[in-house]
């Protein structure tokens, strides 16, 4: 069904105003979800509104001055050149393996992850 432009952004409207939801709207205006959501966007460009929910995503990067990073430098502070070169290798060694889809324990048993072995 086509809808004139102010009818997309009433239904805009409602749905950026929680009225109802897009899945709401789908089902009320004989729209897909999709097209719920573009007029939601529609309407809140056309009034200059910010993003519904909008706020800061947060990413999970430990910062240099964090209590946890600063417990693992102290680990890698006491180590000499050697034994760094060798953790690091090991950290390749096993996240190049995970990346092939297994992981091998300490007492050298593997564990696959995917459902063909391609090692």
């Amino acid at each position: 069904m086509k809808y004139t432009k102010q009818e997309k952004l009433d239904i805009g409207r409602r749905i950026y105003d929680s009225e109802i939801t897009r899945y709401q709207a789908a089902e009320l205006y004989k729209i897909c979800e999709g097209t719920a959501r573009t007029y939601m966007r529609m309407y809140r460009d056309a009034n200059n509104l910010p993003a519904k929910n909008c706020k800061q995503q947060k990413c999970n990067i430990i910062r240099p001055d964090s209590p946890a990073l600063s417990a693992n430098t102290d680990d890698f502070q006491s180590m000499t050149k050697e034994e760094l070169i060798r953790e690091l290798l090991k950290a390749r060694i096993a996240e190049t393996r995970l990346k092939k889809g297994y992981a091998v324990k300490g007492d050298g048993t593997v564990i696959l992850y995917g459902k063909k072995n391609t090692k």
